[in-house]
């Protein structure tokens, strides 16, 4: 049997390893974003790996504002978009390929935003059905080629529904009902607004950082380079 003062020891030194663990925990590595500083950030059309063809241009029409409220200038997308087209780009995929001193030539942007979509649509699940948005992005410095930051996040219409009342035949009903109106409504365009809003705001854990048309630009407590 195993003794109160020996369990006792052995919780506490359980606890320790966790604290030290939680505590050791590495952040981004934000030193190639410092050094770069990039001001003008160039959107390319996201990659769509859902089967939603609305994904892509869902995703692409709500990138701008929280860039451009993190402090950046953004690239018009319909500007950007209409510039592929004219030159025969109109597949994520090509435009994704495309030299990055290219890009930097044609466009003289400091940075690129390569965004891929992972997740978008309407779920039925037998007793509930949500909505999901899904995305991963990462930022290329245009001049050097240099990787500044990579992230990623998702967002759902059932965030904060438990499911309560009605028992399970109501449930089905609901399940059955959200998934009609959620179809019928594109119930992903609002949702990918609120991924986009997640994935590219600075000041969030590991987001991008504030750019330099923000009034929290180097402020973010994080040494300047």
């Amino acid at each position: 049997m195993i003794r109160p003062r020996l369990l006792l020891r052995a919780l506490l030194a359980v606890g320790v390893l966790m604290l030290a663990g939680c505590a050791t925990q590495p952040g981004y590595d934000y030193s190639a974003f410092r050094e770069s500083r990039p001001r003008s950030i160039l959107v390319l059309p996201p990659l769509n790996d859902s089967p939603d063809v609305n994904a892509t241009y869902s995703m692409y029409a709500q990138t701008t504002l929280p860039l451009a409220e993190s402090g950046y200038y953004v690239l018009p997308v319909t500007l950007v978009d209409e510039a592929f087209r004219q030159n025969g780009l109109t597949a994520p995929a090509d435009i994704q390929q495309v030299p990055l001193k290219k890009l930097r030539e044609i466009f003289g942007a400091d940075a690129a935003l390569y965004i891929k979509v992972t997740h978008y649509g309407t779920k039925y699940m037998i007793i509930s059905s949500e909505t999901r948005v899904s995305a991963e992005g990462k930022l290329v410095d245009l001049r050097s080629g240099a990787t500044l930051w990579e992230g990623r996040a998702t967002a759902s219409s059932a965030e904060g529904d438990n499911n309560s009342g009605g028992g399970a035949l109501g449930l089905l009903l609901k399940a059955v009902i959200t998934q009609i109106a959620d179809t019928l409504s594109n119930r992903g365009h609002p949702i990918a607004g609120i991924t986009a809003d997640r994935l590219l705001s600075a000041g969030r854990p590991n987001g991008i950082l504030y750019g330099p048309r923000s009034p929290k630009y180097q402020k973010d407590g994080s040494p300047a380079p």
